[in-house]
């Protein structure tokens, strides 16, 4: 598998609110975890263009991601923002 339990916690531990390995619930931990799956799918759809159930699962993501940061935006500005800037994400 591509995402294994050391990258999944460092990706927690690196973006989470808390800062620990166990904050897997926090909206930034969450954008941050989907973004590293969709720069994965997308290097795969780069090989492999015709690979819809894949294109399928990209666009969930990137859905379920565009979700999370409205949420982040309504409720926390400041957070919002931290985020686009520590992932290098744009609007």
């Amino acid at each position: 598998m591509y995402l294994q339990t050391e990258k999944k916690q460092e990706l927690f531990e690196n973006h989470g609110r808390l800062k620990s390995k166990t904050d897997t619930g926090s909206p930034e931990s969450q954008i941050a975890l989907f973004t590293y799956r969709i720069n994965h799918l997308t290097e795969h759809m780069k090989k492999n263009k015709k690979d819809y159930s894949t294109q399928q699962g990209l666009l969930k993501l990137v859905g379920k991601r565009r979700k999370l940061l409205n949420f982040l935006h309504k409720t926390d500005i400041e957070r919002y923002r931290a985020i686009l800037a520590e992932l290098k994400l744009r609007k």
